[in-house]
């Protein structure tokens, strides 16, 4: 009696179930935050306000698989407890690749605070990375378009601040880089280790730092900013020099380091903003025909009648542009790897996809029903008035036909941003949601074509290098090679096209987005089809940046032209286009679009729109009578 004490609750439950506990509870510890939510998924970890998403651990689990969920926690722990998100809005650069550089760093800043004091923290977190970039193939990398440079910044930072190497796993990827960010930003990495405490200055440094790189276009804007800032910082202290006044200052810091939500959604929002709306803030922009009120979405200028529409947009040299098949982009064996790859990132994700998708199948396959007029003059012959006829072969009401499929002879055209932001879990969840409404609608009898858009490389590529050696004539245009993929055409079934979508699971393919040529390639592509109806579906995570092309041109040069071409679209096409945006506001540029969140939104975001189209076309369609005069 006395050895079966053992609680019944503690009997059923799972064996992780004690080491979650104390996860959770040295996440919260590490943090000071108690309130903070833990879950753990098979699906990439994530950090939301106070919501934390932590790796599922196996059953039978090891001190090294131990060690990869405690470092995600505790690097989620030190970002909520170490980091300012107000501070950081206030700093981050506008380009794309500078954000992503700056990012990486102030992450790898908080975790080097926690490594540095907290030997455990060390160990934990240098496993998760160890993680990392085993997962992500990095161990293979040989050339520097395929190793992210914001990953090796980030690694040479953890150097400096810790004295760790690089994991094993990236060593090829901070080799490659060390070179080139040695030689121009050797210094500026020496001068982090003494501001680590200090957010601000060492984002300045940092900005110091991007500058080396030939990535600190938007520095100017930021030190006007921060200059003004400490204006009023200065003023205000002026004015509160009272013990009150100090005291309520360090009461409103002290609720902001302990409440990051707010300052988090300030930084996405205000961030977008900076990106998609320079146009307030470049003395240059009334030369280039912009709106008086940058918050207004940009329209063309009505133009004399011999002069040409739109913006004064146009590629320094095309000649580097290629429109490639995805199949031609790597071998077929690795095809194969990275569509196996994406099957086992997709285990979880792809049965909500699929149940959505069955969804919107039932919604089609309802209005595909067939169904007919009775009681015609004339038609084909309707067996069952053959009694009828027989009996009185004058009666003239004998007669039947077919109503016309409201969506048949329609084409529905994906296009999807590979752009380096993307990366991750976002790419992932587009390539799932591509690939099985691909399947639905292709069931339903709808064709579809799956597109993709990015450059051919970082800084501009050959296009930058044929500008530099003309002498850097001013105003070029843009200055980057594009890369337009095919992952499937629309008369190709999806089973000979499912094994191209794994190429976005590849490492260094995305890289620069200019939104503006490839939303007109692809309408360019639908209008050559001869279906009656035609879907253009864009889904992107942000505005158009590429930052060699807005390093020699007005800084709302992309969006300018995204604009004109979604107003050419919208207004005078016969293409029905829609946008989905993932954490980026696209409802400032497209009538007719949806904002979400998080990408695992995405699947539902994509059949709610298409099964709205469809319905509305239904309602709006009148059947149609063709009626052939048949005789019995």
């Amino acid at each position: 009696m006395t050895s079966n004490t053992k609680p019944r609750s503690s009997a059923k439950e799972s064996p992780n179930e004690p080491f979650k506990r104390a996860v959770t509870g040295c996440l919260r510890a590490i943090a000071k935050q108690s309130d903070v939510e833990v879950a753990f998924a098979a699906e990439r970890p994530g950090l939301m306000g106070k919501k934390a998403r932590l790796p599922e651990p196996p059953r039978r689990m090891t001190a090294h698989d131990a060690a990869i969920v405690r470092g995600h926690a505790d690097s989620m722990a030190l970002r909520m407890a170490c980091h300012d998100a107000a501070v950081h809005r206030k700093l981050v650069p506008g380009g794309q690749q500078a954000r992503a550089v700056f990012d990486a760093i102030e992450q790898t800043r908080v975790e080097s605070i926690g490594a540095r004091r907290m030997h455990g923290v060390a160990g934990n977190l240098s496993a998760m990375l160890e993680d990392k970039f085993h997962r992500g193939k990095f161990d293979d990398v040989t050339d520097r378009a395929d190793a992210p440079i914001e990953e090796a910044v980030a690694l040479m930072v953890r150097e400096r601040l810790t004295g760790e190497p690089p994991p094993s796993a990236a060593r090829k990827l901070v080799d490659l880089w060390r070179p080139f960010i040695e030689e121009r930003a050797g210094g500026d990495l020496d001068r982090l280790d003494k501001l680590i405490l200090d957010q601000k200055k060492f984002g300045s440094v940092v900005h110091d730092l991007l500058t080396s790189l030939d990535m600190g276009e938007e520095r100017s804007r930021d030190d006007e900013d921060e200059e003004a800032e400490d204006d009023n910082n200065q003023d205000g202290q002026k004015q509160e020099e009272s013990e009150e006044g100090e005291a309520a200052e360090t009461d409103d810091e002290r609720m902001s380091a302990d409440d990051p939500e707010a300052g988090e959604q300030e930084l996405s929002d205000e961030t977008t903003e900076a990106q998609e709306a320079p146009a307030d803030e470049t003395p240059d922009d009334a030369d280039m025909g912009d709106a008086d009120n940058p918050a207004e979405p940009w329209r063309p200028r009505q133009f004399g009648k011999n002069e040409p529409r739109g913006p004064d947009y146009r590629p320094f040299t095309p000649k580097h542009d290629e429109t490639i098949e995805a199949s031609e982009l790597c071998e077929p064996e690795e095809l194969d790897r990275l569509r196996g790859y994406l099957d086992k990132q997709l285990a979880n994700l792809q049965g909500v996809v699929a149940r959505l998708a069955n969804r919107l199948q039932r919604r089609l396959m309802a209005q595909q029903n067939r169904s007919w007029e009775f009681d015609l003059e004339e038609g084909l012959l309707d067996p069952a008035r053959l009694p009828r006829v027989i009996m009185d072969p004058l009666h003239s009401l004998s007669f039947k036909w077919e109503k016309d499929t409201n969506f048949r002879d329609t084409v529905v055209t994906l296009l999807l941003d590979n752009s380096g932001s993307m990366r991750g879990r976002p790419i992932t969840v587009a390539a799932t949601c591509a690939d099985i409404l691909a399947r639905t609608l292709e069931r339903c009898g709808v064709k579809v074509e799956i597109l993709g858009f990015t450059t051919r490389a970082w800084k501009g590529g050959q296009s930058r290098e044929a500008w530099l050696a003309a002498g850097k004539p001013p105003n070029p245009g843009r200055l980057n090679d594009l890369r337009h993929i095919i992952y499937k055409s629309a008369d190709a079934p999806w089973r000979r096209a499912r094994k191209n979508l794994g190429l976005m699971m590849r490492e260094g393919l995305l890289k620069e987005n200019i939104d503006g040529e490839a939303l007109d390639w692809a309408h360019k592509r639908l209008l050559a089809r001869p279906e009656q109806r035609k879907i253009l579906m864009m889904i992107s995570d942000g505005a158009p940046v590429d930052d060699s092309t807005l390093s020699v041109n007005p800084g709302n040069y992309l969006e300018r032209h995204l604009r004109w071409i979604i107003e050419e679209i919208e207004t005078r096409s016969p293409v029905e286009l829609i946008a989905i945006g993932i954490g980026h506001d696209v409802t400032r540029y497209y009538r007719r679009a949806v904002t979400i969140v998080d990408a695992e939104e995405l699947g539902g975001a994509m059949t709610e729109k298409l099964a709205e189209l469809f319905d509305e076309h239904a309602e709006a369609f009148e059947p149609r009578r063709r009626p052939r005069r048949m005789h019995a």
